[in-house]
């Protein structure tokens, strides 16, 4: 995968929305919120200037003009330049093509999760199934309400959200009835540490044998 000038999934949507047609940086907020844009990009409207700046300075957009309405001050208006309009398909064309290692924060607190007692973590799973359901209810709503209003184009993320959320509470709920029937295997290892303060000799033997492994 190339190495980009630019990471921010924000300068990517600015990218498109300036490629749609000339836009000041205001509007560009108001087009990305309308579009509800800010469920699948992280978008801080405080730092979209920042962000409009960077594609200037790397030449993926240049002003184009300027806008005043009524008393306001004048807007920059920006378009795309034939060099933005590269970086955006090919930047858009590797993000849907290729997978690349993300790393959830979910993911990472599970590597880690052997830190608290197994009760707990169970506890807390099932905090989590809760409340997935909750998101996943509320995003199959989003999707019946305006599946009637939308091509289905234009909810291909939130499809996409709800699928990965269905999947998420579906795995986890799995997990925590592994933990409740005892079917998880390293279970009494898990429970023999927090009981003795010691990992079990078997955790120690197979962590010295990886790292002979990597060392070799």
């Amino acid at each position: 995968m190339s190495r980009r000038k630019m990471s921010n999934p924000l300068a990517l949507a600015v990218l498109a929305t300036v490629r749609e047609q000339p836009r000041h940086p205001y509007e560009i907020a108001q087009v990305l919120r309308a579009r509800g844009k800010e469920h699948s990009i992280k978008i801080n409207y405080g730092s979209l200037y920042t962000v409009v700046q960077s594609l200037e300075r790397h030449g993926f957009i240049e002003a184009s003009g300027t806008e005043r309405d009524g008393r306001r001050p004048e807007r920059t208006v920006y378009r795309v330049t034939e060099s933005g309009a590269v970086e955006l398909r090919e930047w858009l064309s590797e993000l849907i093509g290729t997978p690349v290692k993300e790393y959830p924060r979910f993911e990472a607190a599970l590597s880690l999760m052997a830190v608290l007692p197994p009760d707990e973590v169970r506890q807390l799973l099932e905090q989590r199934v809760a409340a997935l359901d909750g998101l996943l209810a509320e995003q199959r709503g989003t999707l019946a309400e305006y599946g009637r209003l939308l091509p289905r184009v234009f909810l291909i993320e939130t499809e996409y959200s709800a699928a990965m959320l269905a999947t998420e509470a579906e795995w986890t709920r799995q997990l925590v009835k592994d933990m409740a029937d005892g079917s998880l295997t390293g279970l009494d290892g898990w429970r023999q540490y927090h009981a003795t303060g010691r990992a079990p000799e078997e955790w120690s033997t197979l962590q010295d044998q990886r790292i002979e492994e990597q060392n070799s």
